[in-house]
Parts: structure tokens; sequence; C-alpha cells
């Protein structure tokens, strides 16, 4: 009795042994089979080189992952606008987005200085900024604290100017003006220290807002302003430069940590790699898509006609109303500027 009862031990064991194998041989073919999907969110038109960038960047994820990590990009805000997304990124949904450095200032208001004008003077700072120990603290902070991760903070759309109905060459000529900005504290601020009167509004209604006098005008890079065709309705373009626009993805960390370590690298890895190739897309085409809109009657006005130097002197207001002064100072000695 005793010899069957052993033996009926054994058996059970060695059938939940195998029970076990078999389960966790399962899982891993399930999970390696699994299709993850990364929905990419912005307000940028199709047709516009970071679009194509997000493109490109999904290509390579792809290919890398053996199309078990796919990326959908969605331009012209058809996924709501940059808040709503990013509080669906927070709750664990499937989402990216392009952001700034204004709008992660609401978790991390130190990070809202990379928006702020006159912080650096062309893309090779901006991305000594980004490679800052004090950039690194943010991103961090980002994440430990707020549940944002951060895939790659170096996506350079390149300076922004001035579009109105009149010429602009100092900031004089902004008083008593409606220029769209983007909701963040930090860009409001900013566009009020140079002159303008700030009014939040998304990028897809600078066009219809300009016609029905909502606004009078905007701000922004030409790598935008041209696919939306603004030319169509502003008259000139006043080459400021007031702020170095550096774009970031970020996705939440609910979502990120559901998917594979080794997906994660890649995704990390590829979109790097995207960024630096569509930065340089952005920098090649500005001139073309200036020319552009100045075939289809838009007047440029170029730097060297307008006081950049009072712009900039105006500019210190919003780093005294933000609170950035010693902060832009610590900046400054880590990149050397």
């Amino acid at each position: 009795m005793k010899k069957i009862i052993s033996i009926l031990l054994v058996t059970l064991m060695l059938i939940t042994l195998f029970a076990g194998c078999n389960s966790n041989s399962s899982t891993g073919e399930s999970s390696k089979d699994k299709v993850y999907t990364l929905k990419m969110s912005t307000q940028l038109n199709d047709g516009s080189p970071f679009v194509e960038g997000f493109k490109a960047w999904a290509e390579a994820v792809k290919e890398r992952t053996n199309g078990k990590l796919i990326i959908e990009v969605y331009p012209s805000a058809a996924l709501g606008s940059d808040e709503d997304v990013i509080e669906q990124a927070l709750e664990g949904v499937n989402v990216a987005v392009l952001t700034d450095g204004g709008r992660m200032a609401n978790y991390v208001p130190d990070m809202g200085i990379i928006n702020t004008a006159y912080i650096a003077d062309n893309y090779e700072e901006m991305v000594k900024i980004t490679e800052s120990d004090t950039f690194a603290g943010w991103v961090k902070e980002l994440s430990s604290e707020h549940g944002i991760e951060v895939l790659n903070f170096a996506w350079y759309d390149g300076p922004r100017h001035f579009l109105t109905n009149k010429p602009i060459h100092s900031p004089d000529d902004l008083k008593d003006t409606l220029i769209r900005t983007p909701g963040a504290d930090v860009w409001s601020k900013s566009i009020a220290a140079l002159g303008a009167t700030p009014v939040a509004l998304g990028w897809n209604d600078v066009y219809n807002g300009v016609q029905t006098k909502v606004i009078d005008g905007a701000e922004g890079q030409t790598s935008a302003s041209y696919p939306a065709r603004l030319y169509e309705v502003l008259k000139y373009m006043s080459k400021t430069g007031h702020i170095q626009l550096m774009n970031g993805i970020i996705v939440g960390e609910k979502w990120l940590s559901t998917i594979p370590e080794e997906y994660q690298t890649i995704l990390k890895e590829e979109c790097a790699k995207a960024a630096a190739d569509a930065s340089k897309v952005v920098m090649e085409k500005a001139e073309e898509y200036e020319a552009e809109m100045a075939k289809n009657g838009m007047t440029i006005i170029e730097a060297d006609e307008i006081d950049i130097e009072a712009f900039k002197k105006a500019a210190e207001k919003a780093y005294e109303d933000l609170g950035y002064v010693e902060l832009r100072q610590q900046i400054y000695s880590e990149i050397g500027k």
C-alpha cells in the first residue's frame, strides 16, 4: 500500500512539474508572440519634417522588433490636444506625445526654462542643455515623481518667429497684438515680455483664428508654419528667433513597463536616431520653406532688420517673473555659455 501511495505521489509531482514547465513555456510563447501598439500624437500637420521623422521611427522599431512593436502616427491633433494625450499617457493608455519644456513644467517647474525666450541661440546650444546634468535631473524627476517617461528630448524644430499682418522690428511693434501661443505659463510670460498679448490656442486653430480675428498672428517655427499654409492669412514673418524649439517625446511609465525591456531599449534608441535625422531635415529645409512662403506672398523680415538686442533685453522680465534667473546661470555654467 505504501509503495502504491509513493508511486502516486511521485506521479503527481511529475505531473505538477510538467504542468508548471508547460505553463511557463506557454507564457513565454504568448509574451513572445504578443504585438504591442503605441499611438504617436502630435499637433503638427502631415508633411512636416517631424511627422515624417515619426514615420521613420515607426519603421525602424517595427523592423528591429520583427513587427512586435507597432507605432501608429496621428498628426493634426487627431487624438486630441497635447494636454489631453498627456493625461491619457499618465493613466496608462498606449499613447506617446510630442511635447515641450513648457508643458513639462506643469510637473517639473524648472524644465520650462528651455522654452524661455533667448535661453539659447542655436541647435548646438540646445543639445548641450538637454545633455546637461540639470536636464538629466529633470528627466529622472518626471519618471520617479510623475510617471512620465522621456523617450528622447532632442527633437529640434528650429527657431520660432513672429507671423503677423504687420512688420515687427522691435518689441514696441508687438504692443496690443494678439499672438497665439501654447497654453503653458512659460510661453505666455515669454511672449508677454517680448511685447505681445499672448492667446492660448491650438496650433490647428491658428489659420481660422486669424481669419475670424480671434488673434492677430502667431509665433512659430517655419517647419510648422509652412505646412499650415499661414502665408495665406498672414503677410509677414519677422525672424526674431526668440525660441529655439527643442521638443521631446514622452509616454506613461504605466504603459512602458508593460512591454519587454528589450523593446523599451529599441524604442528609445530608434527615437534618438530619428530625432537627430529629423532635426537635420528641419534645418536643411528652413530656407526652402521660407522661399516658398515668400513666393506665395509673405514678406520675410531678416534678423539683421530686427532689433534682436532689444528683444533679448525685454525677455529678461520673463526670467524674473518665472524665477529662472539663477537657474539660467547654473545651466550656462554647465554648458560653457
